[in-house]
């Protein structure tokens, strides 16, 4: 590899002559000029990695030659060297017009330290990072082996999405096929656990064992502040929103907001017209089936025909528990661009009602999109580019904004979840069902459903499983892993068109620990 290549610009040029001989020593070639007229020539007719510039020069000074340097070549990283220490040198570096400044006299160690930092930080915090992944690595593999519980699942997944994230940040260390296949195995083990316990879980949620599942969220993590009757409560469903999507609109708010962060598990299936009408009728599926025939349709799976009345739903969540709001309920759910926009530009007249819920539909519609659209597969190819669109959004998104705004809200309490994540299905399995099956890829249900299974979960008895009686013959199955349902009929060209789509349905921790976010403006 070639040495890295610094220009030095000082008047005094001499007598720094022991600081260039240690950074030749160290391995990079060095220039020397003793004037601005004399760098910018240079600059001009070579390619430098790295330029030293002294503040204080006779004719051309320091910032007047950092200006025309970035002239002719804005990417050029910048160290002004001075004898002062003016708030204005550290503004300009924070402004990002220099990388960094030395206060003179300088000695070698620092000079040292900002090259390494400058040229070679990404290179040694690649290695550092590979050392620390490989490490933690090990310590996953042996937690996989043991008899986890809920909680410690949970600290699993954190590791690996942050580990999903740091690797985001160092493509070339080679360490991200490791870290898929250890998200796979980890994946496996996880499939073996909710498959053992769920049933559990399901009839004893009070049990120290069973963790927080969709039907409890309202009661654990929003009730609370319904009690302040002066409060203004905001309660964000972000439908399908994973935890490492969180983390990235996260950054975003962290100096508007306190946040703090929980788990909780989502019911089975992980889709919409369960998961999320249970989390407003803090319910289970059976049971709303049972006390509110009227709020649950047997029509498809869909959006449109099983989502119909969350904000009925949640109502009467808070008639039984008998809380008592100060003026109405309000419900939006936020389907287009319009919608959120106008949401926005009308949050002010929200400030005054105690509980506002807000239904976010951008994210799902981004993983339905991906599966059908070769445009946005492109620009997403993998998850690491999943997260980047993401931020792409929520940056110019009409939610950053009202969130924004409703940070200037002092009275207000912002509660953050999702109803399900996702997961990037990689693997067929192949099913046997009779025509009137539901058509959803990482669960069905219906009549003789067969799949193998390795890949799936086989409900019979719903009733243990908390679903809704959908008729005498009626069966559940529910994807482990990263599989997705593939029928036989047209296998190979169904099998090709789903994969690497992002579905939700089944049992993956992608898909069932989720975060809940609490915010308080700053």
């Amino acid at each position: 590899m070639k040495p890295k290549r610094i220009l030095w610009v000082d008047d005094e040029i001499d007598l720094l002559r022991s600081h260039i001989i240690f950074l030749s020593e160290k391995g990079y070639e060095v220039d020397t000029v003793t004037n601005g007229e004399d760098a910018l020539s240079n600059v001009k007719e070579n390619i430098y990695d790295l330029i030293f510039l002294d503040e204080m020069m006779p004719g051309m000074g320091g910032l007047a030659t950092l200006g025309h340097i970035k002239d002719i070549n804005p990417n050029i990283p910048v160290v002004m060297i001075t004898k002062s220490e003016e708030e204005t040198l550290m503004d300009e570096a924070i402004g990002g017009k220099i990388s960094d400044y030395l206060t003179k006299p300088v000695n070698p160690s620092q000079v040292l330290l900002v090259c390494k930092k400058i040229l070679e930080g990404k290179r040694i915090s690649g290695q550092f990072a590979a050392k620390d992944y490989l490490q933690d690595f090990n310590e996953i593999s042996q937690q996989l082996l043991n008899n986890l519980d809920y909680s410690e699942w949970i600290n699993v997944y954190q590791k690996l999405v942050n580990w999903d994230m740091e690797l985001d940040t160092h493509p070339d260390i080679g360490l991200r096929q490791t870290l898929n296949d250890q998200k796979k195995e980890a994946n496996k083990e996880f499939s073996k656990f909710v498959e053992k316990n769920y049933k559990f879980w399901v009839n004893n949620e009070k049990d120290e064992y069973s963790p927080p599942l969709s039907p409890g969220i309202v009661t654990r993590n929003v009730e609370k502040y319904l009690s302040d009757s002066n409060a203004s409560v905001f309660f964000f469903v972000i439908d399908c929103l994973r935890l490492d999507q969180w983390l990235i609109m996260e950054k975003h708010l962290l100096d508007y907001f306190k946040i703090e962060k929980e788990y909780y598990y989502s019911i089975l299936p992980t889709a919409t017209p369960y998961s999320r009408n249970a989390l407003f009728a803090g319910l289970y599926p059976s049971e709303i089936e049972k006390n509110y025939p009227n709020l649950w349709t047997n029509g498809d799976d869909d959006e449109r025909s099983m989502n119909k009345y969350e904000k009925e739903l949640l109502q009467a969540q808070l008639d039984r528990k008998r809380i008592k709001l100060r003026n109405d309920l309000k419900y939006i759910k936020i389907i287009d661009p319009e919608v959120g926009r106008n949401f926005e530009q009308n949050i002010l007249s929200y400030q005054n009602t105690q509980f506002t819920a807000v239904v976010v539909n951008f994210l799902d519609m981004i993983a339905h999109g991906r599966s059908d659209s070769d445009i946005l597969k492109e620009i997403a190819p993998d998850e690491a580019a999943y997260r980047s669109l993401t931020n792409a959004w929520f940056t110019h998104s009409s939610l950053l904004a009202t969130f924004k705004l409703l940070s200037k809200m002092s009275n207000a309490k912002i509660i953050i979840t999702t109803d399900h994540g996702s997961i990037r299905s990689l693997r067929g399995a192949k099913v046997l069902g009779d025509k009137e099956a539901s058509t959803n890829l990482r669960f069905k249900y219906g009549r003789n459903l067969k799949v193998d299974e390795k890949n799936a979960i086989f409900i019979k008895n719903l009733a243990d499983y908390k679903l809704p009686k959908r008729g005498v013959t009626i069966s559940y199955i529910i994807a482990k892993e990263d599989y997705y349902f593939v029928y036989p009929t047209d296998y190979h060209k169904f099998l090709t068109y789903y994969k690497d789509t992002f579905q939700h349905g089944g049992i993956s921790m992608e898909e069932m620990i989720l975060p809940v976010i609490t915010m308080e403006p700053k």
